[in-house]
């Protein structure tokens, strides 16, 4: 029997990269997925593939910022498919970068809304729907960066996803009596679009210098990282809540 049979899934962030690889992934492993992310013609390629592959998957495209998106993800969820057990709150940006003194207000409050507010808002509507249902796990997309080590020009995004670790424990303290399990992974260096290793002007050495950070000395697929989710949205892991899960490489032990 496939991992998640008869469960129904949302994955934001999900036109790329992270997202894009584990809603394939759930789909394959027999959940009905709602897909969402800002382009819509990515979200129905990723729905054309997943139905194509024999699973079933609905797209619904907005900004994750949007409290309204919020609650038309759930809405869809349990009007198309019945319900809701598993959301995988993964949309996220690097945002500004700099030292502290020259981030911008307006980039400081951008990336946080983005990265942390946007998962709050998935939340405060998803948990209802799974004490529905019984139950459910919710994972959100973490970093090392701001938990493990401290990376020069990112304190936007490692305040913003530091707060994750946070909201995740809660969540799963608030609920876990009604079924909910909160986790979230920290991923290492992945090769996805929002890498820094693929941004414009990226050199062979910024990839190797990546590469090297990890004591894999290598970077992960989106793959390896959607599998991670995959363990915390099924019942293989379910004992385990509020934890933060370094799928890092060994980034944060490495100092070689």
């Amino acid at each position: 029997m496939t991992a998640l049979a008869n469960k129904v899934a949302i994955v934001t962030g999900a036109s790329s990269g992270i997202g894009y690889a584990t809603a394939k992934m759930f789909a394959r492993e027999g959940a009905k997925v709602v897909v969402t992310a800002r382009r819509q013609a990515e979200l129905d390629r990723l729905v054309s593939q997943i139905v194509e592959d024999g699973g079933q998957a609905v797209a619904v495209a907005g900004d994750v910022r949007d409290e309204a998106l919020a609650k038309l993800v759930v809405e869809t969820a349990i009007q198309r498919f019945g319900g809701l057990d598993i959301a995988f709150n993964n949309a996220g940006i690097i945002g500004e970068m700099g030292p502290v003194h020259d981030v911008s207000l307006a980039g400081w409050r951008d990336t946080l809304d983005t990265n942390l507010t946007s998962a709050f808002l998935g939340a405060k509507y998803q948990v209802p729907a799974m004490i529905a249902r019984g139950g459910g796990s919710l994972i959100f997309t973490g970093t090392f960066v701001g938990y493990s080590v401290g990376m020069p020009g990112m304190a936007a995004y490692a305040a913003s996803k530091a707060g994750l670790i946070g909201l995740t424990q809660v969540i799963a303290a608030e609920f876990g009596a009604k079924g909910i399990r909160a986790n979230a992974i920290l991923p290492g260096g992945t090769d996805t679009p929002m890498s820094i290793t693929n941004a414009p002007g990226a050199t062979s050495e910024v990839l190797a210098f990546v590469e090297g950070l990890h004591a894999l000395k290598r970077m992960a697929k989106p793959d390896e990282i959607a599998r991670s989710v995959l363990h915390l949205a099924s019942d293989a892991s379910s004992f385990i809540t509020g934890a933060v899960l370094l799928v890092d490489g060994g980034v944060s032990i490495t100092r070689t």
